[in-house]
């Protein structure tokens, strides 16, 4: 797929370090990387097309996911999430294919349908983020064989959405985690970052065989500043975890998801 190269001269390094902070503290206040939200802003703020846009967002989404699992282990430490091996390795096995074949599918898209699909998942997952994250722990939804049928076509999916969107999958695999697996929802967010990591690590990997990865050496500055950022803003998020209520934070969120889904929808 041919990638128009943009102008880099009116991208802001101070806003790309704030439009991070700020997006990495959602995330950190609602247990995502707020690469969902970081999206939009590659697309709409800071002019990029739409797979350089995602391809960026994987960029800096593996970052958070990095610093996410550390900045976690006070309150579930590795001992526990290597525990519940059996868990990841069975997501993993859906979720390493899809992220395969889905950077493979966006590297081949008209950039006009690339945004419609963007669109379309943004507004899917507003809808996820507000249903599914109320969800509590409790007894698996299925057990045996089936669970494990059921983890990987799951896995399948959310690796595809993760690689379509440059995201980490949170807002799809700890609703899973919770309601497939009978997970608590803390250690479900522990647990997502686990799958996340390798998967897009794969995805990541087959972007990197489309002359398009080459967006990340024409804005390297620009992606380590907006990086750094996010790290920050989702440290500081984390810090004012159960300030803000639910209640009032995820429908604003997906507000915004929704708006954004229909901005870019546009923009293609």
């Amino acid at each position: 797929m041919n990638t128009p190269i943009k102008s880099t001269t009116s991208r802001s390094h101070p806003a790309a370090f704030g439009g991070g902070a700020i997006i990495g503290a959602l995330g950190g206040l609602i247990g995502l990387g707020g690469a969902e939200f970081r999206l939009p802003l590659l697309i709409g703020a800071f002019n990029f097309a739409a797979l350089e846009a995602v391809i960026l967002n994987k960029a800096m989404s593996l970052v958070v996911v990095s610093s996410a699992l550390p900045f976690r282990a006070g309150t579930i430490p590795f001992s526990q999430i290597a525990s519940n091996w059996p868990i990841v390795l069975n997501l993993l096995a859906g979720s390493l294919i899809g992220a395969w074949f889905g950077a493979g599918w966006a590297t081949r898209l008209k950039s006009e349908t690339l945004y419609r699909v963007i669109s379309v998942l943004l507004a899917a997952i507003a809808v996820v983020l507000v249903l599914g994250h109320g969800t509590s722990a409790g007894q698996p939804l299925l057990t045996g064989n089936w669970q494990i049928v059921a983890g990987i076509s799951a896995g399948f999916v959310i690796g595809i959405v993760a690689s379509l969107l440059g995201v980490a999958g949170g807002e799809l695999l700890i609703p899973t985690l919770v309601l497939l697996f009978g997970a608590d929802i803390k250690l479900a967010g522990s647990l997502s970052l686990a799958v996340s990591l390798p998967t897009m690590l794969v995805g990541f990997t087959r972007y990197s065989r489309d002359q398009s990865f080459s967006v990340l050496g024409r804005n390297r500055v620009f992606v380590l500043i907006m990086a750094a950022g996010s790290v920050v803003g989702t440290f500081v998020g984390g810090l004012l975890l159960g300030i803000v209520p639910n209640s009032i934070l995820l429908p604003a969120l997906a507000v915004i998801l929704l708006l954004s889904a229909v901005k870019v929808w546009r923009h293609g």
